[in-house]
């Protein structure tokens, strides 16, 4: 039995096919959800530092504004 180009390819398009089910399945498994929202959050995780950052500013001017009048 001689292998050809043809029953490689054939061979490679179902390995593909395997590999990428496996990680569509992976990804929309329910334990790797919770990690997935983490990562989609990450954009807006210093917002909260940026607010307190503003939040201490504005009150270190008022404190100038204070000590000045």
């Amino acid at each position: 039995m001689d292998i050809t180009l043809n029953d490689i390819r054939a061979w490679h398009t179902v390995a593909m096919l395997v590999t990428f089910l496996g990680i569509v399945w992976w990804a929309y498994s329910k334990h790797r959800r919770p990690a997935f929202d983490e990562a989609a959050n990450l954009p807006f995780a210093d917002e909260r530092l940026d607010r307190q950052s503003i939040a201490e500013l504005e009150a270190e001017d008022a404190q100038k504004k204070e000590k000045l009048s």
